[in-house]
């Protein structure tokens, strides 16, 4: 289990001066490496990365929290694909939306709201809420953080609690992801974000300007982590059996098919969807965050990668990351 290719395309990263650093994590059965390159830091000094450091996995909240606990509640039949987000959810006035929309990104949830990062959580909230149903609905997967923001807002009508509570109690301890939190105690032990006018240099506390706002009601990015802790996630996944009040089995062996309206736009409850080729064809399920980070899960051949760099340091957006980030994917699915 050495990986040479995609050890090296990660190091290209670095010299090719892309990320500042690189915490991976290669998972075959039942075991685990873990390696880091590059830094953690390079504003306001460099500072090299350790062993263990903590990210802000960003929207790898949606999947490692958000839809592991609506997993839970689907298998207890407390909550159907079937549901009108407008009967959880009341302010929400249409009710053409279902959970499976939300969980799917196939909910058309469009508009703008003035000055968004600046308002107040409760305005925030109320804003959301008064959002439309575009063109899009039903028919075309749009990425949108507004489904998981809603998806965890009914998971605290469920559950009479803040999803990141929940997610904590409900998916983090019981796996064991013991360096896994919403709530860092140790900036120091963070990997760094961005600097911003506003906030400065952002470590230890969400980057995402709505997590930022909404903390514990946030259900699409808030979550810090490490590359340990998300390999103990992606082996959950290779053996649900295991961890099966985590994670019910039933509804994780159903993660390789597209659940879109349309059937065919390469998209899961949560998960994207990519093809691996050993060992022979079939689905791998995938996702990222806006900071740098992503996991990919075999489940077929029972492997996964943890990818996790802080690509929006010092400045984001950093885009030549995105096209070099597909390339890793693709070398790591032809390497394993």
């Amino acid at each position: 289990m050495t990986y040479p290719q995609t050890k090296a395309a990660l190091r290209r990263l670095l010299t090719d001066g892309i990320v500042p650093g690189v915490s991976y994590a290669f998972i075959d059965g039942d075991r685990i490496e873990t390696g880091e390159m590059g830094q953690a830091a390079l504003v306001p000094h460099p500072e090299i990365l350790r062993p263990g450091m903590v990210y802000d996995v960003a929207s790898l909240t949606k999947v490692v929290g958000t839809l592991s606990v609506t997993l839970q509640l689907l298998a207890q039949g407390r909550l159907r694909l079937s549901d009108r987000v407008s009967d959880w959810l009341p302010a929400w006035q249409d009710r053409r939306v279902t959970i499976r929309h939300l969980l799917t990104h196939t909910s058309g949830i469009v508009g703008y709201i003035p000055n968004r990062n600046q308002l107040a959580a409760p305005d925030l909230t109320a804003a959301l809420l008064r959002l439309h149903v575009g063109p899009t609905f039903n028919r075309k997967m749009v990425y949108a953080d507004v489904n998981y923001i809603f998806m965890g807002w009914i998971v605290e009508r469920i559950l009479g609690e803040p999803i990141q509570v929940a997610a904590q109690h409900r998916v983090l301890t019981p796996l064991g992801m013991m360096h896994s939190t919403f709530t860092p105690q140790d900036a120091g032990q963070c990997v760094p974000t961005a600097v911003t006018r506003e906030r400065g240099l952002i470590r230890g506390a969400v980057h995402d300007p709505k997590g930022y706002v909404l903390q514990r009601r946030c259900g699409s990015a808030g979550l810090f982590s490490t590359a340990r802790d998300l390999a103990t996630f992606c082996q959950a996944y290779l053996y649900p059996e295991k961890v099966a009040s985590v994670l019910p089995p039933t509804w994780i062996h159903r993660l390789t098919a597209d659940w879109t309206p349309t059937s065919q736009a390469n998209r899961s409850l949560g998960w994207a969807l990519t093809a691996s080729q050993w060992p022979s064809a079939h689905r791998v399920i995938w996702h990222s965050g806006f900071t740098g980070t992503y996991l990919v899960i075999d489940q077929q051949a029972k492997q996964a990668m943890v990818f996790l760099t802080n690509r929006v340091h010092p400045v984001a957006p950093n885009l030549p990351y995105l096209d070099q980030r597909n390339a890793v994917i693709g070398t790591y699915l032809a390497e394993k």
